[in-house]
């Protein structure tokens, strides 16, 4: 029915040298491998290093004479920020009331007090006490379509229902403060960010929906150890907390994407691609030369207009341009969503929606396609349709 995705004010952006001041112990060190691996990921990674926004218990140390505030409380404010304008704005749009909702799921990976993120909400605006309600953690930064995928599966069993999807993640408490290298990344690429979703199986608002939900796809390769170490959150030899991101990751994330799009390619791909990767996989089984060859990429452009690709970096979105032999339009929603908010994880892909419809890009009948990645390792994807042209100015 529709999306509201979360646009922090400006008292909670940050220049370049107040982002040099907040991470000092990067940016500041005395060994000079470390600064200059700091300056090279920022100066890299696709993220805009004026006006980054970051939550007020992060920002509070771009004086340099006050600490990081880490605390729950810390990261309540920045949650409820966050959560409670997206879900105050989207039902308002809606002309919705909070117990007109009957479903609940919220996602937040690294953020997970008791009570939940999804009790905050409903205690703030007074739902019903008979709402159907789950709350996903740990689950990176594909959780969003995971939201999506449940909701879609709790709709064959609970006919006219409406459903909120709440996807954030929780920054305050997962600002990384030391100096390893690749526990050092995320705090250059993650920033402030969040989105609520309205979906409807009723009958009657059919008429007002904006999309329609063709397929969901979700894939899982966390039985290799080398997929599910390679997005972990630790802590460093000095007991630092952050997570890691290892050099692999871009390796796993391509076997998760191709497994995912095997399925996918089943089911949104016109015959004629699929007669075309199923004759390409045969003859690769039977013939060692054709093995030595690339694999046939089917043309994803004969199925979808447009592409949400998750906004995780720029190394990200080259290699999804690359190996899905897209061109750089496909890719400008993403690497717009990138520069101006970073990666605000599960709620990237709808960011990228915002700005397509921003752009008066969604015409009626246009089918839209929402990938994106997370730890575990998973790879998940979501087809929509648009049942109307969308050209809603998102501010």
């Amino acid at each position: 029915l529709g999306f509201h995705m979360y646009k922090p004010s400006e008292d909670w952006a940050v220049t370049w040298e107040e982002l040099q001041t907040i991470g000092k112990n990067q940016f500041y060190n005395k060994d000079e491998k470390i600064r200059g691996f700091n300056y090279k990921i920022a100066e890299n990674c696709g993220v805009r290093k004026e006006g980054a926004y970051l939550p007020p218990g992060i920002t509070r140390a771009k004086f340099g004479d006050v600490p990081i505030d880490r605390s729950i409380l810390s990261a309540r404010t920045e949650a409820e920020e966050v959560m409670f304008t997206c879900v105050r704005e989207l039902l308002k749009e809606k002309g919705m009331k909070p117990k007109e909702v009957d479903m609940i799921v919220v996602n937040c990976s690294l953020f997970n007090p008791t009570p939940s993120l999804a009790a905050m909400i409903i205690n703030h605006f007074g739902m019903r006490s008979d709402i159907i309600v789950y709350n996903l953690g740990g689950m990176g930064c594909s959780a969003g379509l995971i939201s999506i995928a449940l909701v879609n599966e709790l709709m064959q069993c609970h006919p006219n229902c409406r459903a909120l999807v709440v996807s954030t993640e929780n920054i305050t408490q997962n600002y990384y403060q030391g100096t390893n290298r690749s526990m050092s990344i995320p705090n250059h690429l993650f920033k402030v960010g969040g989105a609520a979703i309205l979906v409807s199986n009723k009958r009657k608002d059919r008429k007002k929906a904006k999309y329609k939900l063709l397929h969901t796809v979700r894939t899982h390769i966390g039985a290799k150890d080398e997929a599910y170490e390679c997005v972990f959150q630790q802590e460093d030899h000095e007991g630092n907390t952050g997570v890691k991101l290892d050099k692999t990751l871009m390796k796993i994330a391509g076997e998760a994407l191709k497994k995912n799009i095997q399925v996918l390619g089943t089911v949104a791909l016109p015959f004629s691609e699929q007669i075309k990767y199923v004759w390409d996989q045969f003859m690769r089984g039977k013939s060692k030369a054709r093995r030595e060859k690339p694999p046939y990429v089917p043309d994803f452009k004969k199925a979808f207009d447009h592409y949400c690709i998750h906004a995780g970096g720029r190394g990200v979105l080259d290699a999804m341009l690359e190996n899905l032999s897209l061109t750089e339009d496909h890719l400008k929603p993403s690497r717009a969503t990138l520069e101006h908010y970073g990666n605000t994880s599960s709620s990237s892909i709808w960011y990228e929606l915002a700005w397509m419809e921003s752009y008066g890009r969604v015409k009626k009948g246009d089918v839209v396609w929402q990938i994106a990645f997370g730890s575990g390792f998973k790879c998940n994807s979501a087809v929509w349709k648009a049942l109307k042209t969308n050209r809603k100015l998102h501010r």
